[in-house]
């Protein structure tokens, strides 16, 4: 049984169906990475799963105990689950140590600003920016740090919630060498502390790398799952990636 599932989830746009009657599992310990052609529907499916557009029909269940059949944004933290974003969505006014301390401290924008913080906090998000290179540029604003540093600086920010259920939404699109590694080791760490992490991405070789489960989606709907190399040899999967 997963940490989260979902249950004949929809989602639709104007009547074209863009999440379709989707049934997925992602469990503890375990890298699941959700692949599949440009449109396919990865990205609706996880704003669908966190709150950021609303369920057409069907259900979240997490932990095999809560059904739901509508979720809020602001409510996903509550249920062990937090993502990154394709485009990263700091607060880019703030330094990068405060960007880390806004979640450490609740996400409450005014206590980030002005409260004394303790020395847990101050220790966890000097631990996590020297883990992604960061410590040095902390007290830049997060506006001034490259692409990549941003999309770094993200994925910290993700740990810190102590979620249960990861959701990475390309998070090494346009990154160094350097970078993706930092961010595949964290996500180890993450899986071999327990968590569901969960993958999108294009790059088939992260996929083979990282991934330990894999579902393909195709118009909306999975066509495929299982290993990486299981998946990637299916006929029907290289239909849906190759157009023919």
């Amino acid at each position: 049984m997963g940490l989260l599932e979902t249950r004949k989830l929809t989602k639709s746009f104007g009547g074209a169906q863009a999440v379709d009657h989707v049934d997925l599992s992602f469990e503890a310990g375990k890298i699941t990475a959700l692949i599949g052609p440009n449109g396919s529907g990865k990205t609706t499916l996880i704003h669908t799963i966190t709150g950021m557009m609303p369920m057409g029909g069907g259900t979240v269940v997490i932990s095999d105990s809560i059904e739901l059949s509508k979720i809020a944004a602001q409510d996903v933290a509550s249920y062990g689950i937090t993502r990154t974003f394709q485009n990263s969505r700091l607060i880019q006014q703030m330094s990068v140590l405060d960007n880390v301390l806004f979640v450490l401290t609740e996400r409450n924008f005014f206590g980030s600003l002005f409260e004394r913080h303790g020395t847990f906090h101050l220790d966890a998000a000097e631990d996590i920016l020297k883990k992604i290179g960061l410590w040095e540029k902390r007290d830049e604003k997060a506006e001034n740090l490259s692409y990549g540093q941003r999309k770094l600086l993200e994925v910290a920010r993700a740990v810190l919630m102590k979620a249960n259920v990861y959701f990475f939404d390309e998070p090494f699109a346009g990154l160094f060498p350097e970078m993706r590694k930092t961010i595949s080791d964290i996500m180890r760490k993450l899986k071999n502390a327990g968590a569901a992490v969960v993958l999108v991405e294009h790059d088939m070789e992260l996929v083979r790398e990282l991934a330990d489960h894999c579902y393909v989606l195709d118009s909306g709907k999975v066509i495929a799952e299982g290993t990486p190399e299981q998946v990637l040899k299916q006929a029907n999967v290289v239909e849906a990636y190759l157009g023919k």
